[in-house]
C-alpha cells in the first residue's frame, strides 16, 4: 500500500450511502402497488415512430445494395420454389462445345474452317438460325496466308501457294451466307474506340410512344438504356456477311447474380440488340425492334416479324428479368439433355434431324476451362449460354416475370398505411391486439405477393415493407416499457459503481440474498495499489479536487478491465483496489481471468500515461507517471454479507485476503508489476509465461510461500528465447539457493535484457541481495527463505 492515501475517489464503497441501499431493498421487497404510467403518452415514442416511418420511405426510395439484396433474395425463393414449366420440346437447341469436341475437333480456338463446317452442317438439318455465344476477334492464326507468314522455313513455292489459298475468314463467311447467323459481340468498360467495321450492319430501332410526355422517344432510348462504352467485337470481313449483330453481355445485380439481362444497349451512341432478341428477328424474318416509352423510362421491347409479334416486358433500363427453368443437363451421353447437344455430333451427323430442324441454336461451351459460368436465382453454377436460352424460351413461350412500377408504388402504399395504422391503433387497443393484426396483415401481404408471382408471374416486395411495420410496432410496443424500466436502471446504474453486473442482476432477481451470512469457497484475489503517490499527492496541495479527478481517472479503465473479465470490485480504498473472482457467480477458470484483468490494467496504465504526457506538455506542467503494482492469490475464503443489521457489504475474508495484500506490496521489492502466489501460479502455468521470485515470508507470517510473476500474455510463450530463458532462470535460483554466488551472479548477468528486460529490475535487486550475502554470508543451514521487512 501506498504511504499516503488520497481522498477517497468518486464512487468509492467507502462513501455508499444507505439511503440508497435502502431503497433498493424497498423497491424489490415491495412497496404496495406498482407506479406505471398512462400507455398512450403524446411525445417522444410517437415522435419516434413518425421518425421511423419517414427514415424507412426514404431508404427504399434511395434503395441501397443491401435493400436490394434483400429483396432479390426473395424474388429467387419464388423461382426455385416455382421455376418455369419448360418448352419440351424446346425451340432452342445449345450448340455445346463440350470436352467431347474438343476430343474429337480439337483444342479451342477452332480453326474457322471447322466452324464453318458446323455451321454448314447446321444448314443442312435445317436450322432456322445460328447465334454465337463467342466472339471471333482475333484471326484465325491457322489460317493459310498467316502460316506463309509465319514460316518462312517453307520453301517459297509452298508459301506462294499457301498466300493464295482463301483465308480461314473467308470459308467461314461463305458459310454464313447460306444460313442466317447473329454473331454475338461482348461488352467492354474499355475506352479503346470501335472500329467502324462494326457499324456496317445495325438494326433498326424505332422508338414508340408510350405517353404523349415523351418529347422525343429516340433521345429517351439513348438516355434509358444500358450503357457501355465499347465493344469487342468480331472480324470485318466475318461481320459484313453476319445476318445479324446481337450484344450477349450478361449484367449482374448487386450480390452477383444474374437475374435481368438487357434486351437493348446503348454503345458509343448506337443502340445495339441483345443476341436473343436478334435470333429472334433474323430467325423470323423481322425488320424492326421497336421500345415503348413511358416517363419511367422503358416499359416494353417488341419484335414484329412476318410469324408474329412479340412483345417483351421490361425495366426501365430494357432489360428483362429472366424467368428461369430448372437447370437443363450438359455433357451427357446421347445428347439426353433438353437443349444441349454436342458440337461434334452435329458435325458429324450423328444427331436426328428432328432434334434440329427449325430451331434457335445458340453456339456456346461448357468444356471445363472454358465455361461461362453464373449464378442465378436456379443455380449458381448456370453456363452464360443457358442464361441466353431462357430468355429466348421467355419470348417464343411469351412467359415473363414483371416487376412493374404498379407494383413497386404498391409497397410505398402498404408501408405509409400499415405505419400509420400501427401509430394510431397501438396506444389504443394494446400491443398484444396490434400484434395480432400486424401478424395477419404481413401474412396477408405476403401471401399476396406469393399469389401474384405464382398465378400471374408479377413480382412484389413483402420483406420491406413487413420489416418497417416491425420497426414501428417495436419503437410503440416497448416505450412504455423502456419508461417503466428507467427507475430500476437509474438504481442499477447506482450500485453498477460498487459491483460487478452480475452481481447487480443476481440482487434484482433475489432481493433475500440481501442479508447478513457468507460462504467459503475457493476465490481468486486481486490488489491494486498506485506506487510513489505521495510524490504526486504534492503536486496537488493546491488543487484536493484535481487529485480526485486524478485518481478517479485511473481507477475508471481499471476498473472496467476487471469487471470485463468478470471480477467483482469490492472496495476501494484511496488509491487502492480489492476485487476478486468466483463469486457471486461461479467463474470457470478464475486464476487466468484475474491474471488476464492484471495484463489489461498494466494495458491501460501506458494508455493513461501517454494521455497525461502530453496534456502535461501542452500546459508546461511537469509529469509524473503512474505506476502500480498488483498481487494476485488464490484459496479458500469466506464470501458474503459482512457487517451489521444497519449496513453491510458484499465482501471477503480469509487468510488468503491477507496474502493477496502482502504480495501486492512485495512488487516493489521486486521490481516487478505483479507478484502471485503459488496457488495461482500452479492454476495459470502452461498458460501465461512465468518466473518464479522467490520463497519468502511476508510481514506477519511465518511460514515461508512460494512467489511469482507473470512476465506477460500468453504470446510470450511462443517467444523462441523463452524455454531458454526459464531454463537459465530456475538455474540462477538453485545457484543462489546453494549460496553458489559467483553461478548466480554470471547467469543474471546473462539473462539481463532479455524477453524485452522485463526482469532486469529483479536482477538488479538480486545482484544488490548476493552483495550482501558475500559480506553477511548466511548460515550454512539457510533454507533460501528471504524475510520481508516491509509490508
Amino acid at each position: 500500500m501506498s504511504d499516503t492515501k488520497a481522498p477517497p475517489a468518486q464512487g468509492s464503497v467507502d462513501k455508499k450511502p444507505n439511503l440508497i441501499l435502502s431503497f433498493f431493498t424497498r423497491m424489490f421487497r415491495g412497496s404496495g402497488k406498482k407506479r406505471r404510467g398512462p400507455w398512450w403518452k403524446p411525445g417522444l415514442p410517437t415522435l419516434i415512430a413518425f421518425a421511423v416511418l419517414a427514415t424507412g420511405v426514404t431508404v427504399r426510395v434511395w434503395d441501397p445494395d443491401p435493400v436490394q439484396t434483400i429483396r432479390l433474395r426473395t424474388f429467387d425463393m419464388y423461382n426455385v420454389v416455382k421455376p418455369r414449366v419448360p418448352l419440351d420440346p424446346s425451340p432452342v437447341i445449345i450448340v455445346d462445345i463440350d470436352e467431347k469436341s474438343l476430343a474429337e475437333v480439337g483444342q479451342w480456338p477452332w480453326p474457322r474452317t471447322q466452324v464453318a463446317r458446323l455451321l454448314t452442317a447446321l444448314r443442312d438439318y435445317g436450322i432456322a438460325v445460328v447465334g454465337f455465344d463467342i466472339v471471333f476477334a482475333e484471326l484465325d492464326r491457322t489460317s493459310p496466308d498467316l502460316l506463309a507468314k509465319s514460316r518462312e522455313d517453307l520453301p517459297a513455292s509452298v508459301r506462294d501457294s499457301l498466300a493464295q489459298t482463301p483465308a480461314n475468314e473467308s470459308i467461314m463467311a461463305e458459310a454464313m451466307k447460306t444460313v442466317r447467323t447473329v454473331l454475338g459481340q461482348a461488352s467492354t468498360q474499355s475506352t479503346q474506340a470501335l472500329a467502324p467495321s462494326d457499324f456496317a450492319y445495325s438494326t433498326s430501332f424505332k422508338g414508340a410512344l408510350g405517353t404523349k410526355d415523351v418529347p422525343d422517344p429516340n433521345d429517351e432510348l439513348f438516355k434509358r438504356a444500358v450503357r457501355f462504352p465499347t465493344l469487342v467485337y468480331n472480324r470485318p470481313e466475318l461481320e459484313q456477311f453476319a445476318s445479324g449483330l446481337g450484344v450477349f453481355s450478361i449484367g449482374e445485380e448487386v450480390d452477383g447474380v444474374v437475374r435481368r439481362v438487357p434486351l437493348v444497349v446503348h454503345i458509343s451512341d448506337v443502340i445495339k440488340p441483345a443476341l436473343s432478341t436478334e435470333m429472334i428477328r433474323v430467325g423470323f424474318a423481322g425488320n424492326s425492334i421497336f421500345a415503348f416509352l413511358t416517363v419511367g423510362g422503358i416499359s416494353e421491347v417488341r419484335l414484329q416479324t412476318p410469324r408474329g409479334n412479340f412483345p417483351i416486358p421490361t425495366d426501365s433500363k430494357g432489360q428483362i428479368w429472366v424467368y428461369f427453368a430448372k437447370p437443363d443437363s450438359f455433357n451427357m451421353p446421347n445428347n439426353e439433355g433438353r437443349m444441349y447437344i454436342s458440337a461434334s455430333d452435329i458435325m458429324e451427323k450423328r444427331v436426328p434431324p428432328e432434334r434440329i430442324a427449325g430451331r434457335l441454336a445458340i453456339v456456346g461451351t461448357s468444356a471445363v476451362g472454358l465455361l461461362d459460368i453464373r449464378a442465378t436465382p436456379i443455380s449458381p453454377r448456370l453456363p452464360g449460354v443457358e442464361v441466353h436460352a431462357n430468355i429466348l424460351e421467355n419470348v417464343l413461350s411469351q412467359t415473363f416475370v414483371r416487376y412493374p412500377e404498379t407494383m413497386q408504388l404498391t409497397e410505398f402504399v402498404a408501408m405509409g398505411v400499415v405505419g400509420l395504422l400501427l401509430i394510431f391503433f397501438i396506444p389504443r387497443v394494446g400491443p398484444v391486439v396490434t400484434l395480432v393484426g400486424l401478424t395477419v396483415a404481413i401474412g396477408g401481404f405476403a401471401g399476396t405477393s406469393w399469389y401474384l408471382f405464382s398465378e400471374q408471374r408479377l413480382l412484389l416486395d413483402a420483406t420491406y415493407p413487413a420489416g418497417l411495420s416491425l420497426a414501428i410496432y417495436g419503437v410503440l410496443a416497448f416505450a412504455n416499457y423502456a419508461r417503466d424500466a428507467a427507475e430500476k436502471r437509474q438504481v442499477r446504474g447506482a450500485f453498477a459503481q460498487y459491483l460487478s453486473p452480475d452481481l447487480v442482476e443476481q440482487l434484482a432477481a433475489d432481493p433475500d440474498k440481501l442479508k447478513l451470512g457468507g460462504e467459503t469457497k475457493r476465490m481468486t484475489l486481486l490488489f491494486c495499489d498506485v506506487r510513489g503517490f505521495t510524490t504526486i499527492s504534492e503536486q496537488y496541495k493546491a488543487d484536493p479536487q484535481g487529485l480526485t479527478v486524478l485518481i478517479n481517472r485511473l481507477l475508471t479503465p481499471l476498473t472496467d478491465d476487471i469487471l470485463k473479465r468478470q471480477g467483482t470490485i469490492d472496495k476501494y480504498m484511496g488509491d487502492c483496489i480489492m476485487a476478486f473472482w468466483n463469486a457471486p457467480l461461479d467463474v470457470p477458470n478464475q486464476e487466468r481471468m484475474a491474471s488476464e484483468a492484471a495484463i489489461a490494467m498494466f494495458q491501460s496504465l501506458i494508455v493513461l500515461n501517454e494521455e497525461r504526457k502530453r496534456e502535461a506538455l501542452e500546459e508546461n506542467k511537469t509529469f509524473l507517471p503512474l505506476n502500480i503494482g498488483i498481487g494476485i492469490n488464490s484459496g479458500d475464503c469466506v464470501v458474503g454479507n459482512m457487517g451489521s443489521a444497519q449496513r453491510f457489504d458484499y465482501s471477503v475474508l480469509g487468510d488468503a485476503v491477507n496474502l493477496a495484500a502482502r504480495l501486492e506490496g512485495q512488487s516493489k521489492s521486486y521490481g516487478v508489476g505483479i507478484v502471485i502466489g503459488e496457488e495461482t501460479a500452479l492454476a495459470i502455468d502452461g498458460h501465461f509465461p512465468l518466473a518464479e521470485l522467490d520463497l519468502i515470508a511476508v510481514k506477519g507470517k511465518t511460514e515461508a510461500v512460494r512467489i511469482f510473476t507473470i512476465l506477460g500474455g500468453p504470446e510470450v510463450l511462443q517467444d523462441p528465447d523463452y524455454s531458454n530463458v526459464a531454463a537459465q532462470h530456475a538455474e540462477m535460483l538453485r545457484a543462489y539457493r546453494a549460496q553458489e554466488w559467483d553461478d548466480a551472479a554470471r547467469t543474471m548477468n546473462a539473462l539481463k535484457g532479455r524477453l524485452s528486460g522485463v526482469l532486469d529490475g529483479f536482477y538488479d535487486i538480486y545482484m544488490a541481495r548476493l552483495e550482501e550475502f558475500r559480506d553477511n554470508p548466511p548460515p550454512a543451514d539457510w533454507d533460501g527463505v528471504y524475510v520481508a521487512t516491509s509490508k
